[in-house]
């Protein structure tokens, strides 16, 4: 565990304003656990004051690098989280306003899962119903007559 006023003075300004300026309750949340740690908080006094578990205090104590501010943000969010293309989703808009028989289609309603399917064929991009659905509530797509699961 770090010792007691480990943080230089620098670090700590660019912590705390860091904690005062984020939108991110995560980064705020990583930040706020290096101060505590720093002003002589155990990982358990931590743990309990913040109600998050003790291993999440003893991780952001070894990974949170007061030296590099980009080491509190989520990076899962880089990976391949943007598969969806403004072309794409203009697609799917598309897709939605038409009923399935014009696109050779049986069945009468569009689910997600069913658009995943359709887009994929059609874009070569491969996503989940889950994530068509939560697509279209996020742009707040009128979405009456579909079965989104």
């Amino acid at each position: 565990m770090p010792a007691k006023n480990h943080l230089s003075q620098n670090q700590k300004q660019r912590l705390i304003k860091l904690l005062k300026e984020s939108d991110d309750n995560y980064v705020r949340e990583k930040v706020l656990i290096l101060l505590l740690i720093n002003d002589g908080k155990t990982y358990r006094e931590i743990s309990e004051f913040m109600e998050i578990a003790y291993t999440t205090v003893a991780y952001w104590s070894v990974h949170g690098d007061p030296d590099n501010l980009d080491s509190f943000l989520d990076k899962r969010s880089q990976g391949n989280f943007r598969k969806v293309t403004p072309e794409y989703e203009k697609i799917l808009i598309d897709t939605i306003a038409q009923a399935p028989a014009e696109y050779g289609y049986e069945f009468g309603r569009w689910t997600a899962a069913r658009l995943a399917t359709y887009l994929e064929k059609v874009t070569k991009i491969k996503l989940s119903g889950s994530q068509i659905s939560r697509i279209l509530h996020k742009k707040n797509t009128f979405t009456f007559g579909l079965n989104i699961v």
